[in-house]
């Protein structure tokens, strides 16, 4: 659960602002325009219903957003909202117990609910043949949730979010967001709190406050449902009124008047926190959300600090070398929305200047404008983004939030055409007078300075008594419809599901010995394709840990006739995206490409793939980027933990002992040299042994002479890499407990680890069962003991990602400071229980693991980017086309006792522990516990003398 996400088509734009600019394409067509059509009717309780049928699934998006955020808070109950947000997941009057369930039993995907300033919303994915029980489910708490609620109930949940903000605050920069709102807005502006609140106004709130709020904004007329998917008008008439329309209305609350409370001068503030470089925030107030101005303003983003070849990046990273990385963009909301530019500043460099740069650059757009060619480029650039963010019918920003989010903020679902007209028709005048209007002379910005040193803790003010509210009178223009739903039968029960379906794949060969592989995809007019080669992180050189991701994500900087910048540019009119990274196992490069510009877009890949450019001061730039990464990572708690484990693990010098996130060491980084990078590319990228696998609007027909001509004549000229052999390693005989230093956490992070079997090994699937029991789903006994029974943190979890050798299995969990001893003992308590048989698995928590696992399959491979990712992985493993098919029918034949059986490889005596907290507040309590050797360890997982 989340307490912010931005607009669905501002997350569309916002991912445009990622990629930067691109050149002029005056002879390449505009991105062609992707509608997504829909028809609506209202029960007469006020529940607004808007349906949209897509029929390449047999799924549906089920989304309810009711108009009530954080900015409907009374003053003393910050973060109410959001607490909210979470009681409605634990179960109403006629579904007692954890929301989740139902969905769980057949097969949901993509089910969350999130809380930001304006709306709270709850979606998942069904099956069809499931539509019933998610609407019962949906409904119950819709209409039937107060008498669930009791203080125990409160209790826990206010707990959750507690740790859930705890552990936001605990991140690098985690502060920033609470400080910038209450900088930005005035005291008593709906704005000026955060989403997730005070813990002393969480503390505060009573059961009688979760009941009036439920009374005043969770009536059916202050909703709007969105059906999309396999479903038609006429089906969704019929269920909506069946499991809705007896709800009676709540009272009409008035919204807040629009207030985008623009700073009359400009403000600044600094805080230290414990960070490795400085960063620089700079915030303006603008337009809210629905005007015109708001889209020419991410056009303005756009240009100013988008991505790679925009003008803060021309400036501030290739030019004077002052920041790692530096981004625009424009984030609406109901009544103002905020435009910020983000710097992260290199290490020895003063902000000021940083500061400086950034203005100076600013004004120049303000005075002139964007030329037309940047113009143009970022109109494609925002309309490609929007053409693959509604491939998704449900989900984050799919096309169910795009409608849902027009509804409510402006009361037409359609509102995102209005958006994408204002954009098509933008000129280079009118982006300029909206950036004069809201950011030009005159406009006070806010200026937030975070520099390393010890982390300040934000005071909060101490909660208040809220102000007396009666809840008003219901409208009397709303009237129910008769009942014809038994809630005391129960939830619905679903008997039949859609069968798995799993595109045909054709198959090619290339001239150059590539195999291409090829699934049909038609819903939107996109080709994507990722070349895959074997190699990876675990076959760095010894010494050059870091060396396979580094090359890789210096490919598309630069390539052929093009210098980095020109890249981007290139790229970016073409309304592609491209760029390619290193894994474990191996190195792939992706291109998703518009249908229209498929060629060119391709030529631009082969390019980038056969001749990249390595110049020299790029690699010098991107060095210094990936050094601030690295510290990045060591800053950051999770960042430590996926850096020091697998070397505690799997053994200094093994292939896979290199931190995970396959960035290095910053002297093994920063003593490559291109010589080395050339020849990485010569050995590893060979095209005679690689598979391409393609995905998307097009054919067999169509798209291999397309890469004939592009890449049949590839031949690589360095002698084939040896294969990275991966060495079997012998579990540890002992546990054994490190420590990492983290001063001032106010949460720390609990990792045990050990050996899994290999994802090539037949006893794999059987693991991956036993560990779904134990941690690998939100309804695990990890999960449910942590979160849900103690709410000591806000999740725990289990599993082993992808590997040819052994897998590297965690159980992991950050949790309140104060109860790491405690929460370490139960982590310990649940493997052993398990493990031992003491406490195997049961029939129904088999059943349930199965039915996640497979039942939701039939859903799981909506998008291009899902089919693509499996193709990938059975090419890596050697599996069979029929794969997902095999898997299927095993997991649904296994038994508790072979999940018994499997849950034996875990050794609760022979685990590595890794906590990383605050060791005044964890040591002691940790040793108590007597696991195993503690040692203590920095960042770089060296130990460090008392």
């Amino acid at each position: 659960m989340s307490v912010f996400r931005p607009a669905a088509l501002a997350l569309a734009l916002a991912g445009a602002l990622s990629t930067g600019a691109y050149a002029p394409p005056a002879q390449a067509a505009t991105a062609p325009a992707v509608d997504i059509p829909f028809e609506q009717f209202t029960l007469p309780n006020g529940l607004r219903v808007i349906v949209h049928t897509d029929r390449k699934a047999p799924i549906v998006a089920v989304n309810v957003w009711y108009h009530v955020g954080s900015k409907d808070e009374p003053a003393g109950r910050s973060g109410f909202a959001h607490l909210f947000e979470h009681l409605m997941f634990n179960g109403s009057e006629n579904a007692p117990g954890e929301f989740f369930t139902p969905f769980k039993a057949v097969g949901a995907t993509g089910q969350n609910g999130t809380t930001n300033s304006d709306r709270t919303n709850y979606f998942e994915n069904v099956p069809t043949t499931a539509l019933d029980m998610a609407l019962w489910m949906e409904s119950d708490r819709m209409g039937h949730l107060l008498g669930a609620i009791d203080q125990a109930t409160l209790d826990e949940q206010r707990g959750v979010v507690q740790n859930e903000k705890r552990q936001g605050e605990n991140q690098p920069y985690g502060q920033v967001w609470d400080a910038i709102g209450k900088a930005m807005y005035p005291k008593g502006h709906p704005y000026h709190h955060s989403t997730i609140g005070s813990m002393n106004d969480l503390n505060a709130a009573s059961l009688e406050d979760v009941k009036t709020w439920f009374r005043t904004w969770y009536g059916p007329n202050n909703a709007v449902l969105v059906l999309a998917g396999d479903i038609d008008l006429a089906t969704a008439k019929e269920k909506a009124a069946k499991f809705f329309g007896d709800i009676p209305a709540g009272p009409s609350m008035a919204q807040p008047k629009v207030d985008v409370a623009a700073l009359a001068a400009d403000s600044r503030a600094a805080m230290t926190d414990n960070v490795p470089q400085a960063r620089v925030y700079r915030v303006w107030n603008v337009a809210e959300y629905g005007q015109p101005d708001l889209d020419r303003l991410q056009l303005f983003a756009q240009v100013l600090g988008g991505g790679k070849s925009s003008r803060l990046d021309r400036r501030l990273v290739h030019q004077d070398k002052l920041v790692d990385n530096i981004s625009a963009g424009a984030y609406g909301s109901q009544l103002g929305s905020t435009f910020m530019v983000t710097a992260s500043v290199k290490q020895g460099v003063d902000p000021a200047k940083v500061e400086a740069a950034i203005d100076a650059e600013l004004k120049a757009l303000l005075k002139d404008g964007p030329t037309r060619e940047e113009l143009d480029r970022a109109r494609t650039s925002v309309q490609a983004g929007w053409i693959r963010g509604v491939e998704r019918i449900g989900g984050f920003g799919g096309k169910a939030d795009a409608l849902a989010e027009c509804a409510v903020y402006t009361g037409d679902p359609g509102c995102f055409r209005d958006s994408l007209k204002t954009l098509a028709a933008a000129s280079v005048d009118n982006v300029r007078a909206a950036g004069n209007t809201w950011l030009g002379a005159g406009k006070g910005s806010h200026t937030l300075v975070v520099s390393p040193g010890k982390r300040e803790v934000l005071a909060e003010e101490p909660a208040v008594t809220p102000a007396p509210f009666k809840v008003p009178a219901v409208d009397p223009k709303y009237k129910t419809l008769a009942s014809t739903v038994d809630r005391k039968a129960g939830v619905p029960v679903t008997t039949s599901f859609p069968d798995l379906k799993f595109p045909t794949l054709q198959r090619a060969t290339l001239k150059n010995g590539t195999q291409v592989i090829l699934a049909e995809r038609h819903d939107i007019p996109v080709v994507q394709m990722s070349y895959e080669f074997r190699g990876g992180s675990a076959a760095d050189p010894a010494g050059k840990a870091g060396a396979a991701s580094f090359a890789m994500g210096l490919l598309d900087e630069g390539a052929g006739t093009l210098d980095a910048l020109a890249f981007a540019d290139r790229m970016e009119s073409l309304g592609a995206n491209m760029g390619a990274s290193a894994g474990l196992d191996s190195q792939s490069a992706y291109l998703s490409a518009l249908k229209q510009n498929l060629e060119p877009s391709v030529a631009l890949y082969a390019d980038m793939l056969r001749k990249p450019r390595f110049d020299q001061a790029e690699i010098d730039r991107v060095k210094g980027q990936w050094i601030a990464g690295i510290k990045q990572e060591k800053a950051n708690p999770n960042g430590i933990i996926q850096r020091v484990v697998p070397g505690l693990v799997f053994g200094a010098g093994h292939p896979y002992a290199a931190p995970r996130t396959g960035s290095g060491t910053e002297a093994s980084i920063a003593a490559l040299t291109r010589d080395d990078l050339v020849g990485y590319h010569a050995r590893a990228l060979r095209p005679q042994d690689a598979t391409l696998v393609v995905v998307g609007d097009t054919t067999l027909k169509e798209i291999v002479p397309v890469l004939e001509r592009h890449f049949g004549d590839w031949q690589a000229t360095g002698s084939a890499a040896a294969a990275a052999t991966i060495p079997a390693v012998a579990g540890q005989k002992a546990a054994r407990v490190f420590l990492v230093d983290q001063p001032g956490a106010v949460q720390a992070n609990i990792v045990a680890a050990e050996l899994a079997p290999s994802s090539k090994d037949p006893a794999s699937t059987a693991f991956d069962m036993a560990n779904m029991v134990l941690g690998g789903d939100f309804t695990a006994r990890l999960n449910m003991n942590l979160r849900e029974e103690k709410h000591w943190s806000y999740g725990a979890r289990s599993g082993a990602a992808g590997a040819v050798g052994q897998r590297l299995w965690t159980a992991s969990a950050p949790v309140q400071i104060d109860k790491t001893a405690e929460a370490v003992a139960e982590i310990q308590r649940e493997i052993a229980e398990f493990s031992s048989g003491k406490r195997g698995a049961s029939a129904d928590e088999v059943s349930g693991m199965q039915k996640i696992l497979t039942l939701s399959l039939p859903g799981a491979y909506e998008t291009a980017a899902s089919v693509m990712g499996t193709i990938g992985s059975n090419v890596l493993y050697g599996r069979p086309d029929d794969y997902v098919f095999k898997r299927k029918a095993e997991i649904e034949a296994m038994t508790p006792a072979q999940v018994d059986a499997a849950a034996k490889a875990l050794d609760p005596n022979a685990l590595t522990w890794v906590i990383v907290g605050d060791l005044s507040k964890t040591e002691q309590a940790v040793r108590a516990l007597k696991l195993g050797e503690v040692t203590i360890l920095d960042a770089d997982g060296k130990p460090v003398g008392k």
